[in-house]
């Protein structure tokens, strides 16, 4: 890709701006959208900046036809995302579904606040978090990554392109209002090329070419629509060579990849952060926003003789179920403070399986927990 006028330094800006800078940093040259509260200065980076670096950005009538042009340009070789919230993440599902059946590698951003409906558009929340893995109908698996600042949000973008060019797969970049507005010091590296993962081209002849014939990590090369190889492509279960085939075994065949090539490398998708970890009698098992919090509440029960730690999530689905397993047969009790009225500590539950308590500290949204609400339930789990 070009490097001309790809930012590098270090600036003060939003996480909405450091996710439009971190999405061109890793060779965004697409991006449609809607504006949306509070996700809008995500799509206004991209409108100022795609232009400067030869890009394309193009405000949709809406986000189901935002998603959809994401998912045509991708498919015309080009890295694309989009960004929304609650009540345009809704309308999105439909394609998303889309996108995993067609394994169109993408970025959906949602800078998510407090719902349901319109909510308050202009307040924080996480109450997206089991729709990002359940959204859409039928068997599928997603990666959704959940950054904590300004900085990770840059980083994680272009994580998440990384990934969806891997793996061919939408991949959904979670944040929350007080990540998207909130303005921190953010540094832009000079990425090496290196670093920068695209999709795996075919290797035979155009006329040999079948979209949807896996290799032996279960991802199929992509090629370039246009380009005089060969394409049938359809959101119906399909065969090779992307035509229709209406039998179970068909259907057995291709979502049984579709689901596998994310499983079967959960080892080198899912990410965490640990602290306080070695020696804890009660985990924080925390995300986002809340996780920032988290770590001074961990840090105050420390200082009064509690031995808490924190697990902070960042890829949260795949789901580290494995790690939270290990962690229930040494630890009293996980504490999950979430912006929703309960999600990912049902996963946390789930995985704990009745070994260590599972302790929900809800926020409603708008708002985020204060340090002591945090630090009296790590005291409460300990008693």
């Amino acid at each position: 890709m070009s490097e001309e006028n790809v930012l590098c330094g270090t600036y003060f800006m939003n996480g909405d701006v450091a996710c439009a800078e971190g999405a061109i940093s890793a060779g965004c040259r697409f991006f449609a959208g809607y504006p949306i509260t509070p996700a809008t200065e995500v799509a206004e980076r991209m409108s100022e900046r795609l232009p400067q670096v030869g890009g394309t950005y193009i405000q949709m009538e809406d986000e189901i036809a935002s998603m959809n042009a994401v998912l045509g340009a991708s498919w015309a070789g080009v890295k694309a995302m989009t960004a929304t919230s609650g009540p345009g993440f809704s309308l999105m599902m439909e394609n998303l579904g889309l996108g995993v059946m067609l394994e169109t590698p993408c970025v959906l951003v949602n800078i998510q606040r407090a719902g349901p409906s319109t909510g308050l558009p202009t307040l924080t929340g996480q109450g997206d978090m089991m729709q990002a893995r359940w959204g859409s109908h039928g068997s599928y698996e997603i990666i959704a990554l959940v950054p904590s600042s300004p900085q990770e949000i840059f980083d994680l973008t272009i994580e998440a392109f990384n990934l969806s060019e891997r793996y061919r797969v939408p991949v959904l970049v979670m944040s929350d209002e007080s990540v998207g507005h909130m303005s921190e010091k953010v540094v832009i590296p000079q990425i090496p090329e290196e670093d920068i993962i695209s999709r795996k081209r075919p290797d035979v002849e155009r006329e040999e070419y079948m979209p949807y014939k896996a290799d032996g990590n279960l991802v199929p090369p992509m090629a370039i629509a246009g380009q005089g190889y060969r394409f049938h492509v359809t959101g119906l279960t399909h065969d090779e060579k992307g035509y229709p085939v209406m039998t179970a075994e068909a259907q057995d065949t291709l979502v049984r990849r579709l689901v596998d090539k994310i499983r079967l490398n959960k080892s080198d998708i899912i990410r965490y952060e640990e602290f306080g970890i070695d020696d804890a009698e009660v985990v924080v098992c925390a995300y986002g926003i809340p996780a920032r919090i988290a770590r001074l509440s961990m840090q105050r029960a420390r200082d009064a003789g509690i031995r808490a730690g924190l697990l902070r999530l960042i890829t949260v689905w795949p789901f580290a179920e494995d790690r939270i397993r290990e962690l229930a047969g040494s630890v009293k009790a996980f504490v999950v403070p979430e912006v929703n009225s309960g999600q990912i500590c049902l996963e946390v539950e789930r995985c704990a399986a009745g070994r260590a308590r599972t302790l929900l500290l809800p926020h409603m949204g708008g708002g985020v927990h204060h340090p002591e609400t945090i630090l009296k339930a790590i005291k409460e789990a300990v008693q």
